[in-house]
């Protein structure tokens, strides 16, 4: 093992330790569900701002849209547009109500007038899946990263790195439950947007801080490419089938932040609905500043590294950014930029374990098997802490069969179930009098099934060199991103379920819709 690597593994290892205390520092007021599940909901709107930007800023973020961009230019870009125009979405029809609404999970919106049962079971099922394919997309750009820098080029040693990557992130859950999942988001977050700040004013440094000058280095350095890096169409522009595929994704970005269950929860660890939506103001400031930053470090990375070392390095679009800082600063930023790079990963993938578990301690565990009366009270914290060791588990294995995939669009993939399945029934629930539980569970059910079976025989499974499974062939779908057919399917399935049911709360919904847009009765937030 080389110098190099051995520092990498410094770096690493000092972070680890760092965060592990913090962790375990804040696991010392965790006492009860409320502790585990929503941090107390102790905290103010900017530091739950901050948070948020750590749990959103994923390693899509920083690894793959600046791989993205750094190979197919403006096309890479738009990853970055629609996941920051997502949080309009989030800030102006969500945020505050769901808030309101809601106690730990988006089964508590969900149910408040349906049927508790089903509709709490759907929407468990619904997180699960979510958090899977955002898992897939952490666990795969672990595996890239830390083979780069450690010089692990075989697939065991790939699927080592991975394991102790779920290894860590199920330690983080069982010590410190949301609070300290939360720290850890809030120091990565701080270290991410520095270190991609420092790196952009570096790169900018290099060509007299002149944008053009540097987009011009670009250009000459992919000569494949040429000026087509500029424009749009580098990506998507070919074919009839790419410039759809380029709206579905647009529509599976722009409508999946605000039914993603692990940024949905986040709103429940402050106080009021006031906080929650300071702390999206907050995120959106934070994120859209990180975005900027991902269009220099893109261009930087196509300028000094060029996209041929960034296609024949492990992990390929998903090494753009640190082979940019080896580029810039040596070993030494490179094990800097990579350790902040693996904060990402272990923070998201901790906050994605955290929230699923505690939709299957809270949905399935305390309201449909115990039906609300559970005999232990910290039962609901024992069985989410079982659930995330299970979770990782097989958030491991996913991770290893997807290793290799660009991970910003691995997550397009979650957005596109969380816009289909999430989305409609909570637009629906918040907004429409006549919804009832027949129409929650066709768009929840129907919309998770129409999403997934288009993802499998999708070309991003099977059927192209690319592909996750580049040996089989049975891409009957033609988009890689099924947002475009499965997000109105969902909401048509929600209004078709909704109108041959005869089911009405008027009551229920009118309870919900004072709460909804007051907050009375939010505070204690009971179960009903």
């Amino acid at each position: 093992m080389n110098n190099n690597a051995l520092l990498n593994i410094g770096i690493f290892a000092v972070f680890v330790v760092a965060t592990l205390v913090v962790v375990i520092r804040a696991s010392r007021n965790t006492k009860t569900a409320a502790d585990y599940l929503a941090a107390g909901r102790a905290f103010t709107g900017p530091q739950n701002g901050v948070a948020i930007a750590g749990d959103y800023l994923s390693a899509a973020s920083f690894l793959g849209i600046a791989g993205a961009i750094a190979l197919n230019g403006y096309d890479g870009f738009l990853y970055s547009i629609g996941f920051l125009v997502a949080w309009l979405v989030a800030l102006l029809l969500v945020a505050e109500l769901l808030r309101n609404t809601g106690k730990y999970t988006m089964g508590d919106v969900l149910s408040f007038r349906m049927r508790q049962r089903p509709v709490r079971a759907a929407a468990a099922t619904s997180t699960m899946a979510v958090s899977f394919f955002y898992l897939l997309a952490q666990m795969a750009g672990a595996g890239g990263l830390v083979a780069l820098l450690l010089g692990i080029t075989g697939k065991l040693g790939q699927a080592v790195v991975i394991a102790i990557v779920g290894a860590l992130m199920i330690a983080y859950v069982l010590i410190g439950g949301m609070k300290g999942t939360t720290w850890v988001q809030i120091i990565k977050a701080v270290l991410l947007i520095i270190g991609a700040g420092v790196m952009t004013l570096w790169v900018l440094g290099k060509f007299g801080l002149n944008l053009s000058s540097l987009l011009g280095a670009a250009v000459d350095n992919a000569p494949k490419a040429g000026e087509r890096l500029l424009g749009p169409g580098l990506q998507y522009g070919a074919t009839g089938t790419s410039k759809l595929d380029f709206l579905s994704l647009a529509l599976a970005l722009v409508l999946g932040t605000a039914g993603l269950p692990h940024i949905l929860m986040r709103f429940y660890t402050v106080p009021t609905a006031k906080e929650a939506r300071r702390s999206v103001v907050w995120a959106i400031w934070l994120i859209g500043l990180f975005y900027l930053f991902t269009l220099v470090l893109g261009y930087g990375a196509a300028a000094l590294v060029g996209p041929e070392k960034i296609n024949a390095a492990p992990g390929k679009a998903n090494s753009a950014a640190p082979l940019l800082a080896e580029a810039l600063g040596g070993p030494l930023l490179l094990g800097l930029i990579a350790a902040v790079a693996f904060a990402t990963i272990l923070a998201v993938v901790a906050g994605l374990t955290i929230t699923a578990s505690a939709s299957f301690a809270h949905d399935i565990y305390a309201n449909i098997i115990k039906k609300g009366a559970a005999e232990d009270k910290d039962a609901e914290v024992k069985v989410a802490r079982r659930t995330a060791i299970v979770i990782g588990i097989v958030s491991i294995l996913g991770g290893i069969a997807a290793n290799g995939q660009n991970i910003a669009f691995l997550v397009a993939l979650a957005f596109a179930v969380a816009a289909s399945a999430n989305l409609p029934t909570i637009l629906y629930s918040l907004f429409w009098k006549r919804f009832n539980t027949s129409g929650a569970l066709w768009s929840i059910y129907g919309g998770l099934t129409v999403t997934i079976t288009l993802i499998v025989l999708s070309p991003a499974v099977s059927g192209k060199p690319s592909s996750m499974f580049p040996n089989a062939d049975f891409d009957l779908f033609p988009l890689a991103n099924p947002g475009i057919v499965s997000i109105p399917v969902a909401f048509a399935l929600g209004y078709l379920g909704t109108v041959l049911s005869k089911e009405h709360d008027r009551d229920k919904y009118a309870e919900m819709e004072v709460r909804a847009l007051t907050g009375v009765g939010a505070e204690k937030a009971v179960s009903h």
